[in-house]
């Protein structure tokens, strides 16, 4: 004769086993700190998690080039206000050699001086090598220097940078005037310091003066006809009015330019401040589809590890009740 009773055993056995499997789904959710960590978990989560970490490097990026920006609107904003200054200087040392019995050969070598600094400020407002008053052979005076502000996706999927520019001013219809100076200093060997507030000689021309002011002549443009602005003992009244409204035009200019930096700069600020709400947006966005709740888990674990135990008591008792029925047997 022979007893085959393993029904309850197998019972046990089975419940015993898909415990133990939920015990190690949630054993690696703990671990892990993810119930979505591949795609056979959740096709759908996981690939939007995925699109979305990628794009979260990209806003991460963007954020340190408007850091780096920031910086550099800061040494130009910088720049241009200690120009104001040292222009507002040479204005006074001019209104100065108006008086009677001045010695304008003194004032001369101070204007000098300041003309000397306004170059040294202009030149030293760089920030990793990058100078956004000096205009040079490497830029186009009638194209806006751009930084990257924003990464997009769309709605079709497509990625696109959005830009922040600081623009010149519309490319000019036919000859520059002095609104198109939007850098302190024009160096172009192509050009003639148009586009430089401190070199350019439309202030002169506009104002009707008698000769081609300027605060300063470019050091590779063509510079013929132009004036630097300097005294001697043979200036006439009328030579430094004309001088002054010149430098009082150019001061206006400049006003604009900082006004330019400056508006940029807060854009730059504003703009960095939503990069970081959305890196921490898309983060806790990802974390919500794959993330583990480590409180539920904890607790989905404590409760599988219960069951685990009764799982193999039933299994123990089910052998038993075996063993039981086999001992009747053993002295036949």
């Amino acid at each position: 004769m022979s007893i085959y009773q393993r029904v309850s055993i197998d019972a046990a056995l089975y419940v015993l086993r898909d415990i133990n499997r939920n015990m190690t789904v949630t054993q690696n959710h703990i671990t892990t700190g993810m119930r979505v960590a591949k795609a056979a978990d959740n096709a759908v989560y996981w690939s939007i998690a995925t699109t979305a970490r990628t794009d979260n490097k990209a806003v991460s990026a963007i954020q340190d080039a408007l850091g780096m920006a920031a910086a550099t609107m800061g040494t130009a904003y910088t720049g241009v206000q200690s120009v104001i200054d040292v222009v507002s200087e040479i204005k006074a040392k001019l209104v100065a050699a108006t008086e009677e019995g001045v010695d304008k050969n003194k004032i001369n070598e101070e204007l000098k001086q300041l003309q000397e600094q306004l170059r040294s400020v202009s030149e030293s407002a760089t920030f990793n090598s990058d100078n956004w008053v000096i205009l040079t052979n490497d830029a186009t005076p009638t194209q806006p220097r751009q930084i990257p502000a924003s990464f997009i996706r769309n709605a079709d999927g497509t990625v696109s940078v959005g830009m922040l520019s600081y623009h010149i001013d519309n490319t000019p219809v036919g000859a520059t005037t002095s609104k198109d100076a939007r850098y302190l200093i024009d160096d172009r060997a192509t050009g003639t310091g148009e586009y430089g507030v401190l070199t350019s000689d439309h202030f002169a021309t506009e104002l009707g003066a008698s000769q081609n002011y300027v605060l300063m002549t470019s050091k590779n443009g063509t510079t013929t006809g132009q004036v630097a602005i300097s005294l001697s003992a043979a200036t006439t009244k009328g030579q430094i009015g004309e001088m002054i409204r010149v430098v009082d035009a150019a001061l206006t200019q400049l006003t604009t330019v900082g006004s330019a930096f400056g508006a940029l700069e807060k854009r730059i600020e504003l703009q960095n401040d939503f990069a970081a709400q959305l890196h921490d947006n898309i983060t806790a966005g990802i974390g919500r589809l794959v993330d583990a709740d480590m409180e539920e888990e904890a607790s989905k674990l404590k409760a599988l590890q219960t069951q685990q135990q009764l799982g193999l008591q039933s299994l123990n008792i089910a052998n038993a009740t075996y063993d039981t029925v086999r001992q009747l047997f053993q002295n036949f």
